[in-house]
């Protein structure tokens, strides 16, 4: 791997260090460094930036500097493309940018030698259908989520699995996470750890109007078709938090594995459950 991406977070001029001495790092090891605008805004040592899109495009191994937040917006751009991702945590909880400071060039120097391991995260592929046919298409690595916009009301989720009627969830919305999402909105929302290589979806309502609605584990084969039934009401498609649309009534928002996945470059010192007691301060008072 010699053509680095560096992708950072923006508005993050803290990261200025980091990026200085990273591809100082780089470059004495003969590697090309590929930045995209806000990494070369923060240092204009990285050269010209480029849109991330074509960071993605050019890149053997793409460096993201910030949170979860930035890897997500990343994972959407890299389709079929094998480039795996080195998420380094600037700050925040970050789940998925679980190498610290201190592990950045220990770890680099590992991959530059082709000697890391990944974790393989599945990607959800979300389809927006009207009338039958698709007016917007999104790959999610966390979640798809239909919710209400209006304050005081509740909407009518018609819920399928594989063709067959689940139910007809009345609540301010619908949570459908990837294993790497449950540690994300569908965790808050009251939704169970998945670990990541487990092949599963959740269905997570949220604040349902029936208590007895709970999270439901679905193998990650199925096709989950959700109809949006409530006339008159705002009801919103939202992917990993970032991108979306608004649903009119009778929209079906249909989701399913994609045939896409995102390889994460383990730390090498966090196991999964160490990162989970980390992060989630288990055990202690």
């Amino acid at each position: 791997m010699r053509r680095i991406g560096i992708v950072a977070k923006p508005n993050k001029p803290e990261a200025e260090p980091v990026l200085r001495n990273l591809i100082t790092w780089l470059r004495d090891r003969g590697c090309e460094v590929v930045p995209d605008q806000e990494a070369a805004t923060i240092c204009p040592e990285a050269g010209a930036g480029l849109t991330r899109a074509e960071v993605v495009a050019r890149s053997d191994l793409l460096v993201v500097l910030g949170g979860d937040g930035t890897i997500l917006s990343v994972a959407r751009l890299i389709g079929s493309r094998e480039v795996p991702i080195l998420g380094v945590n600037l700050g925040g909880l970050g789940f998925l940018t679980e190498i610290t400071l201190d592990e950045l060039f220990p770890t680099l120097e590992a991959v530059l030698r082709d000697q890391f391991a990944v974790s393989r995260r599945l990607t959800l592929s979300a389809r927006v259908l009207r009338d039958g046919e698709v007016i917007a298409s999104y790959e999610a690595l966390n979640d798809a989520v239909l919710t209400k916009t209006a304050l005081s009301r509740i909407v009518d989720l018609e819920t399928h699995v594989n063709g067959e009627y689940v139910a007809t969830f009345r609540a301010d919305g619908l949570i459908v996470s990837t294993p790497t999402g449950s540690t994300a909105y569908c965790l808050s929302a009251g939704g169970p750890i998945i670990y990541p290589s487990l092949p599963a979806l959740v269905i997570i309502p949220i604040c349902p109007h029936t208590l007895t609605n709970r999270p439901l584990v679905v193998p990650d084969s199925a096709m989950v078709e959700i109809l949006q039934g409530s006339a008159g009401e705002d009801v919103h498609l939202t992917v990993d938090g970032q991108v979306g649309v608004p649903l009119r009534h009778r929209d079906v928002v249909a989701l399913q594995r994609s045939d896409r996945s995102i390889s994460l470059i383990k730390s090498p010192k966090l196991n999964y459950f160490e990162l989970l007691r980390t992060k989630l301060k288990w055990g202690e008072r």
